[in-house]
């Protein structure tokens, strides 16, 4: 007797994927990134030297982004020197030179595609999309004129007045969250 097959049905495709093919089309018959209304998105921002090459064997030897939070700090500073570069050619100058707006628009379209991706439990999409949020807060960071080492600062006092209140008793950690918040300025300790 013979078993009839279903045919495999194809899962819908993520945000992530969506938004690739959108681009992928409104893309074609163009000559690549560099081309006036082409949107290279922030994989593009980087110099061929500074995206670190994988091999099948690991990652290639030469110049890379540092592997770590590192990171971000470079990318401000490229974010910050395309500042004043050639919008056709630039997604950062592109985004800064339609200014404040536009820049917090960007920064929550990534946000809400991160969002979604959180929602629906895919991993890669997750990764994928955390990268633009990151990338478009660093573009935000450069219009505010804010250095990765003022949030850095800001991280480091909040990390300091969680272990405070982690180590203090039940009883009195109000009390400490209450001095920290003074002392570091904030109210959004954790």
């Amino acid at each position: 007797m013979a078993v009839a097959k279903t045919p495999n049905k194809a899962a819908a495709p993520s945000p992530k994927q969506r938004k690739a093919r959108k681009r992928a089309a409104s893309n074609k018959g163009r000559q690549g990134p560099g081309t006036p209304g082409a949107d290279p998105g922030p994989a593009a921002q980087l110099a061929p030297e500074q995206v670190q090459q994988e091999t099948p064997a690991g990652p290639a030897a030469g110049p890379s982004l540092q592997v770590g939070a590192e990171v971000l700090d470079q990318l401000w500073a490229l974010v910050e020197s395309r500042r004043d570069a050639n919008p056709e050619v630039s997604h950062a100058a592109r985004l800064l030179a339609r200014g404040k707006v536009r820049v917090a628009q960007k920064l929550g379209e990534e946000t809400v595609e991160c969002v979604i991706e959180i929602m629906a439990g895919t991993r890669a999409g997750l990764i994928g999309e955390s990268a633009d949020v990151l990338y478009h807060l660093l573009i935000a960071w450069v219009d505010a004129g804010i250095r990765p080492e003022e949030v850095w600062q800001e991280l480091r006092g909040r990390e300091q007045v969680s272990r405070l209140a982690e180590g203090a008793g039940k009883a009195s950690a109000k009390r400490v969250i209450g001095r920290a918040r003074a002392k570091v300025g904030t109210t959004k300790i954790p």
